[in-house]
């Protein structure tokens, strides 16, 4: 049986108006906003006043999807004793991405030449007329495509060399002299999620898929006083594969829009490439890793990865302290099968969706609890009997 200790706290009815008034005024901002993004609200459930908890457990979706994505979770977690927030990533909760989510792009300086010699180019207008022709076959390019990209923009401004240089490592002094990036949005934004719980006593466990993930762990980095623990699954530390990565980072100014989970959203290229600067500058800071020394974290992985880079979480790991330390970690093989959105049963990744999510769920309620993970259970398809079973899909 799960040897974790019973639930000890037990918030006021006070303490619980407090958080869902701090809470429900944010939710009320979004409501009001002409470019909310209906469906992407953040959400709570909050156990009765009285009623003892285990504590809070800050949940964060992945880029571009919506909370909706983890509600399967929220609820499993809900109903074995944690209040849960389930949040919106900065900006997500609102349309437009390429003017509401954190992004990098060029200096006007640059940017304004760069662009219109991309409009001037007969080449690229071939190939914009074509994706404007049939943007419904359009997710993502190919890596054929990258390539072609890539090559054609340096062709038409050698200058990209040097500047995409000042990007690809974390915190180059020359990043600012090319760029502006509103990448910590992430950051302060989740910081704020996190002050609207300030009444809730008690500790607070962060957990997020891919970019949700990335901000879960630069969360606790930037709060350990009160983050507790932390589960990532998948988190995106730097996007996977180095042309990919190169591509996110050169094509930027480009304004090339991409579709993510959501399929009626199409966000810019800028966007992703903040993503990859939050997890590769900030996360991965040598003083943040430090602090995440002491802060239990179980990273989730899988071998069918096609976002978030494999080895760049691995070294993760290690640098926080791994096994010795009271990290934990676990890697899907690649014929388990599970893509890189794994939290969410239903969603489909590379025809691939994850058919060992209960276990999942039991072994995250595991380490939120004891700190220890059954690895065994992890690649299992029947549940753990030691544990709170998880709900059928219906």
């Amino acid at each position: 049986m799960m040897t974790s200790p019973d639930p000890t706290i037990t918030p006021t009815a006070d303490q619980i108006a407090q958080a869902k008034q701090a809470i429900d005024t944010y939710v009320q901002r979004i409501v009001s906003h002409p470019e909310r993004r209906e469906g992407a609200y953040p959400y709570y459930l909050f156990h009765a006043a009285g009623e003892p908890i285990r504590g809070t457990v800050l949940l964060f979706h992945g880029f571009s999807a919506k909370p909706h994505q983890t509600w399967r979770l929220a609820d499993y977690l809900f109903r074995n004793g944690f209040n849960v927030y389930q949040a919106t990533l900065a900006g997500h909760a609102l349309a437009s991405p390429d003017k509401n989510w954190p992004q990098v792009d060029l200096i006007p300086e640059i940017a304004v030449p760069l662009k219109q010699k991309v409009q001037e180019d007969p080449v690229l207008q071939v190939y914009f007329s074509n994706l404007a022709a049939h943007p419904e076959g359009f997710a993502r390019p190919g890596h054929g495509q990258r390539l072609a990209l890539m090559a054609r923009l340096v062709a038409i401004e050698p200058r990209l060399l040097d500047i995409a240089l000042a990007i690809q490592q974390p915190n180059d002094p020359e990043f600012d002299r090319y760029f502006t990036s509103s990448h910590l949005e992430y950051l302060t934004d989740a910081i704020d999620r996190l002050n609207e719980l300030e009444s809730i006593p008690g500790p607070v466990f962060t957990v997020g898929l891919s970019v949700g993930g990335a901000v879960a762990i630069g969360l606790a980095a930037a709060k350990p006083e009160r983050i507790q623990r932390v589960v990532a699954y998948a988190p995106l530390l730097r996007v996977y594969g180095e042309e990919r990565r190169q591509y996110v980072n050169l094509a930027g100014p480009l304004d090339i829009n991409e579709l993510g989970w959501d399929p009626d959203l199409r966000f810019p290229v800028g966007a992703l490439t903040a993503a990859d600067r939050f997890g590769s500058s900030f996360v991965l800071d040598p003083k943040n890793l430090a602090t995440l020394r002491d802060i239990p974290t179980f990273l989730v992985l899988t071998q069918n990865e096609d976002a978030a880079d494999i080895q760049t979480n691995q070294q993760f790991l290690k640098k926080i302290g791994g096994y010795e330390q009271g990290h934990r970690s676990f890697m899907y093989l690649a014929e388990d099968m599970v893509p890189h959105p794994m939290v969410d049963p239903t969603e489909v990744s590379q025809g691939m969706s994850n058919r060992f999510w209960q276990s999942l769920y039991q072994e995250t309620l595991r380490f939120l609890t004891t700190g220890n993970v059954d690895v065994i259970n992890m690649s299992n398809l029947d549940q753990s009997s030691d544990l709170p079973q998880v709900s059928p899909l219906s």
